[in-house]
């Protein structure tokens, strides 16, 4: 299990995808940088622009300069930190993100047992990843539920409170009424 949590502090969000970059990739597969993205070149028709993209100098930084620690991880499910080995990379080439589905590609060439074990561990952190999200969009549904009845209780309530207070106002209306014929 902490193999799962470690690679899914390596899941990040770029373009609205949940992506892991080259470098983190490569550090979990026990390869070079270099070594895994000569490969992907070599094989470069598996991984259309859905499957693997290269980030802009603007997302990069962006990445780079964060580095908040996971404690929403039950919230996000991102971490922003970007580990020690990109430090040797050349900060003006920007790293592959691949998606899931350009993760999966990556079994189809590095296929050594390494390689293999680690694309199956992977593989089951996106999966862990969209169930955590699942759970945390059937909640938000749940409490927008209750806000809504809440509401509706409100209002009905506040019906409730007015029909009393007309009440209310009728009864000491009617006692200042009968007080007067008392008098006359």
């Amino acid at each position: 299990m902490q193999i799962i949590q470690s690679i899914q502090n390596r899941i990040y969000e770029i373009r609205c995808e949940r992506v892991m970059l080259d470098f983190d990739l490569a550090a979990l597969y026990e390869v070079e940088t270099k070594a895994l993205n000569q490969a992907v070149k070599r094989n470069i028709k598996r991984f259309p622009q859905d499957f693997m993209f290269r980030l802009a100098l603007t997302e990069w930084q962006g990445i780079r300069s964060q580095s908040v620690t996971a404690s929403e991880s039950l919230i996000s499910l991102r971490s922003q930190n970007v580990t020690a080995s990109q430090n040797k990379r050349n900060t003006n080439v920007t790293p592959y993100a691949f998606t899931e589905q350009g993760v999966a590609m990556l079994s189809g060439i590095l296929n050594s047992d390494k390689a293999i074990n680690m694309n199956i561990a992977i593989m089951r952190a996106f999966v862990e990843v969209r169930r955590v999200l699942l759970r945390q969009n059937d909640l938000k549904e749940q409490m927008k539920e209750l806000k809504e009845r809440i509401g509706e209780h409100d209002a009905q309530l506040n019906q409730i409170y007015d029909t009393m207070e007309n009440l209310l106002d009728e009864k000491a209306n009617q006692r200042k009424w009968d007080e007067r014929e008392d008098r006359i």
